[in-house]
């Protein structure tokens, strides 16, 4: 005789199967597989195009007859095509909204017989630690669609990897996120709890995979209700956790547990001249800030940063600090801190360049330090100390002279690549607008100056000349300059 229990057991089985059934249908339904055709822009040779790919993502319907998916999977897009599971129809689709500092993009397709028989999925909320979890994609090893289960197994901020600098709200499952599976919906209870978007190769570790979460899903929906994305703020401080009672008692503070000591402020960020190195921070908005930075919001305890993450550009930040022993309050309203963009992977962007008598010079960035393999110290400390020791400020764009097409004007200049643009004929150079500006100026001679070297370079104006036509004729040069990213 079976047991009471066992039957009430099959009769929950019996009444969910079809409720699960139908909600798999539903997801089914919703599920896109993209396919990208993309090309990388050539920070090498940057007149001319980079490398052809095909890569395979995932999407999902969702509200308003629209694609959410990953930014990586549509970055650097020539063409789209997505397709429905079970159609074997492709429709052409285009990028409308792309976030790459959350790894999040909007896609469009025009044709309206898309849409129809799709359901769109609902946004729900975050996922409880050791909950199970759906994942949905279009994994390699495969054509067609792909369902791995997960367990929830943290809660943390992470860097993603898209831009390579910007960290946001994580959630890690016990599910291995694939290629294919980039952009795809995670699942819970038939709500899309997360976007599948960055895991670990084998060899670093196993069935770990990584989402974004609905807060940043709900906050880039939010963004671009306006007609276009803002992007995340920042109130560019650094600070320290005082969990020193020495240093507590020197600022004047109780040994409470709250408060973060001030210890830069960016002169290009939202808080420059609101606050000041040596501040203590005490609240953000009306919530208490304890000593390890992290703050208490409906019932949780999170980083201090993520009250500033659900805001947008103009919005306002309210502080509670105390400067000199003496509490006050203070207001940030959140702005653009444009020198953080240097360290960021940058994508659907053309390179920046400047060519002059087969010398290319090129702004130091991310794309360009990671194409051109550079480990001269000297490049590598404007890079690495652009934002903390604010190099920024005398040089906006720190001109390298990246390459050098030999050529008969040039072939003693070798020693010089990678050299730092300081002046020419002596003028400061703070932007590669400014040198373009000096080279198109009439002058006999240019000497230019650069960082660290006691002996210039020096070019002749009718030599320069006299090579260009020979110097773009032999290295295919198109174009001997771009100063906008757009290409314009």
């Amino acid at each position: 005789m079976r047991h009471p229990l066992w039957r009430i057991l099959l009769l929950f089985l019996l009444v969910q199967s079809p409720v699960l059934a139908a909600e798999g249908l539903a997801i089914q339904k919703s599920l896109i597989r993209v396919t990208t055709t993309a090309q990388d822009a050539n920070y090498r040779v940057p007149w001319e195009p980079g490398s052809i790919e095909e890569g395979v993502g995932a999407g999902f319907v969702i509200s308003g007859s629209r694609i959410l998916t990953n930014a990586h999977v549509v970055s650097n897009a020539r063409f789209l095509s997505v397709e429905r599971e079970d159609d074997p129809k492709k429709y052409i689709a285009t990028v409308e909204f792309i976030a790459h500092d959350c790894d999040l993009a909007i896609l469009k397709v025009s044709d309206p017989d898309f849409f129809k028989g799709t359901v769109p999925l609902t946004i729900g909320d975050i996922p409880a630690l050791e909950s199970g979890v759906s994942v949905y994609g279009y994994p390699i090893g495969g054509e067609r669609l792909s369902v791995t289960k997960g367990v929830v197994s943290r809660i943390d901020f992470q860097t993603y990897t898209h831009s390579g600098v910007d960290a946001h709200l994580t959630i890690q499952i016990d599910a291995a996120i694939n290629p294919g599976n980039s952009g795809g919906p995670v699942m819970q209870d038939g709500n899309v709890v997360g976007v599948a978007f960055q895991g670990y190769s084998g060899d670093v570790a196993q069935n770990v995979g990584y989402m974004i979460p609905t807060p940043v899903i709900k906050r880039f929906l939010k963004d671009i209700e306006g007609g276009h994305y803002g992007g995340y703020m920042d109130l560019s401080v650094n600070w320290f956790n005082l969990q020193n009672p020495a240093e507590r008692r020197a600022l004047g503070l109780p040994d409470d547990g709250t408060g973060v000591l001030v210890s830069s402020v960016a002169s290009a960020g939202s808080s420059a001249g609101v606050l000041k190195q040596g501040d203590v921070l005490l609240a953000i908005d009306g919530h208490t800030i304890f000593e390890d930075a992290f703050v208490e919001l409906n019932g949780s305890r999170i980083q201090m940063s993520e009250i500033v993450e659900r805001k947008f550009k103009g919005d306002e930040v309210k502080l509670a600090i105390l400067r000199d022993k003496q509490k006050m309050d203070v207001t940030v309203k959140l702005a653009e801190a444009w020198p953080f963009s240097m360290q960021a992977n940058a994508y659907d962007k053309k390179p920046r360049y400047v060519l002059f008598g087969g010398l290319l010079f090129q702004p130091l960035s991310r794309n360009f330090l990671e194409a051109n393999q550079v480990d001269d110290l000297r490049v590598r400390f404007f890079y690495d100390f652009f934002i903390s020791d604010e190099l920024y400020r005398e040089h906006p764009d720190v001109i390298v002279l990246g390459a050098i097409l030999p050529d008969a004007i040039n072939t003693y200049l070798m020693p010089f690549r990678n050299g730092i643009v300081d002046e020419v004929n002596g003028v400061k150079m703070r932007t590669l607008n400014d040198l373009a500006a000096a080279f198109a100026k009439p002058a006999d001679y240019y000497v230019i100056q650069l960082i660290g070297e006691g002996r210039p370079i020096v070019l002749e104006r009718k030599a320069v000349d006299a090579a260009r036509e020979r110097i773009e004729t032999r290295y295919n040069v198109l174009k001997e300059q771009n100063l906008n990213d757009d290409g314009s």
